[in-house]
């Protein structure tokens, strides 16, 4: 069983981070990046996404990348899907969460996945009838997304109301919970702040629990606090800042993890994550990825003097 934290930093860096650079990783190298990931206290990272090798040849070894992690202890394994085949590829391989990403924009839900929001909701509503036909034992959790929550390169603001009224549609339509993310890096923490209140109390202060956010104009930790002041609990993140979304021109800058960390552990707040061994890692990326750029300003300074870990690290 994994150690109580008081937050979850969900790691995407073998998804979000991989899909949105050219160099291709090898799948044994994915393995060892993400067991390593483990070994210092991650408990959630995004392995890969079912979706087709034409479009992401990143990941085309999703199926083995899920297979070779799947039962390393105290991880739980997530994926992405974009519709009810993907999400029947990762059942298929063992995946313990799987997301589907539903862009509130209509334009950037076409662009991603090529249907409408009408098709990904029977997709939606396919998959919960799915789940529910297996096994208890065999059933992942299964969360949708909304995508462009916060604003779209392609249409520019997306109305609050908009969101919240997704946010109930997608509950109805089978997902177990909903997750918000700032797909192309438009979030301030005061607009983070009021969806956040908002759509909690639309679906259920349990059913958003989870947030994405990128760092495009380095507010990316600013929205991450004051989301955990609204009550959000798990955190998407990526080692190095690597990943932004290939279909949002612009939305480049995931969270750095080892930032996130930081700041959660110099405020006391528990992440289960031995830090210094998650700097440690990143040489990995640096020798994997040579001329892929890494980022992160705790990496880069270093602990300050007699910082301590607020994690009770035991892994």
């Amino acid at each position: 069983m994994a150690p109580i934290t008081d937050v979850l930093i969900s790691e995407v860096g073998p998804r979000d981070g991989l899909q949105s650079i050219d160099t291709l990783m090898p799948t044994s190298a994915k393995i060892s990046w993400i067991k390593d990931l483990a070994n210092c206290g991650v408990a959630e990272v995004e392995v890969g996404s079912f979706v087709s090798a034409k479009l992401l040849p990143q990941m085309a070894d999703t199926a083995q990348v899920v297979a070779g992690c799947k039962d390393i202890k105290n991880l739980e394994v997530a994926v992405l899907v974009p519709n009810f085949h993907g999400a029947l590829a990762a059942i298929d391989a063992g995946a313990k969460k799987i997301s589907l990403p539903f862009s509130v924009s209509e334009t950037h839900i076409r662009k991603n996945l090529n249907r409408s929001h009408a098709e990904v909701l029977q997709d939606i509503a396919k998959i919960r009838q799915h789940i529910d036909s297996l096994p208890i034992e065999q059933r992942p959790h299964f969360e949708a997304s909304l995508s462009t929550a916060f604003g779209c390169t392609l249409e520019g603001p997306i109305p609050e109301d908009v969101v919240v009224e997704k946010a109930e549609l997608l509950m109805a339509n089978g997902a177990a919970e909903v997750g918000l993310s700032d797909t192309t890096g438009y979030a301030n923490p005061a607009q983070v702040t009021r969806l956040v209140k908002r759509i909690k109390s639309a679906v259920g202060n349990e059913k958003l629990t989870s947030i994405h956010l990128h760092n495009t104009r380095g507010l990316g930790l600013a929205n991450a606090l004051a989301a955990y002041q609204a009550g959000i609990r798990t955190f998407d993140s990526s080692q190095g800042g690597l990943g932004g979304c290939p279909f949002a021109p612009g939305a480049s800058g995931n969270i750095v993890t080892e930032d996130l960390v930081f700041m959660f552990e110099a405020m006391g707040v528990n992440t289960g994550i031995n830090l210094e061994k998650l700097i440690e890692i990143r040489k990995f990326l640096l020798t994997t990825l040579p001329n892929d750029p890494v980022y992160g300003f705790t990496p880069d300074a270093g602990l300050p003097k007699g910082f301590e870990l607020t994690s009770n690290f035991n892994r």
